[in-house]
C-alpha cells in the first residue's frame, strides 16, 4: 500500500492555508469557501490557484478557481498530453470528495448532496460545484446563502 493520506483539516485550517485574503471585508461565507478551495487545492496538489471566486444560489455553491496546475502538469500539457492531465486530475478529485464536501458543509451549516468538479485549459480554469439540501426555513432571505454574487479570493505571489 501507498503513504497514509494527510490528515483532514478543518475548514478554517485550510482557509488559513489560501495565503491570501477573499475581497470581502465582512468574511462572508463565499470568501470562506474561496479560502478554504486555494487551500484544499494547495495542500493537496503542493500548489494552490492563483484566484477563485465563489458564487452561491439557492442549493447550489460554484466555486472557479484560476491557475494552479503544477510543473509537471504544465509540462504534460505542452507535449499534447490533455486528456490524461484532466483524468488524472478528475480522478484525483474524486478521491478527494470527502475533503471538500465537509468543508463546504461545515462553512454553510448545510448538508451537500452531490459534488462535480471539472477543469479547462485555456484558460486553466477548475470549476467545483457543489448541490446542497434546502435552506432551512428560518435561514430563508439571508444575503451569504442565496446570492448570486460571487467573491474572490486573490493568492499572494510565493517568493
Amino acid at each position: 500500500m501507498g503513504p497514509e493520506p494527510p490528515p483532514r483539516q478543518t475548514a478554517s485550517e485550510l482557509e488559513g492555508s489560501a495565503d491570501g485574503q477573499a475581497h470581502d471585508p465582512q468574511g462572508s461565507v463565499r470568501a470562506r469557501i474561496s479560502n478554504a478551495m486555494v487551500g484544499i487545492k494547495k495542500e493537496l496538489y503542493g500548489k494552490g490557484p492563483t484566484g477563485a471566486k465563489t458564487y452561491l444560489n439557492d442549493a447550489y455553491v460554484f466555486v472557479v478557481l484560476e491557475g494552479g496546475l503544477t510543473r509537471n502538469e504544465e509540462t504534460m500539457l505542452a507535449a499534447g498530453e490533455v486528456d490524461l492531465v484532466r483524468t488524472f486530475r478528475l480522478r484525483f478529485q474524486a478521491v478527494m470528495t470527502e475533503t471538500a464536501t465537509k468543508v463546504i458543509e461545515e462553512i454553510t451549516g448545510r448538508r451537500v448532496l452531490t459534488y462535480h468538479s471539472q477543469i479547462v485549459f485555456d484558460p486553466i480554469r477548475a470549476f467545483e460545484i457543489f448541490v446542497l439540501d434546502e435552506l432551512p426555513p428560518h435561514q430563508e432571505g439571508r444575503p451569504d446563502a442565496s446570492s448570486n454574487d460571487g467573491s474572490r479570493s486573490r493568492r499572494s505571489p510565493t517568493h
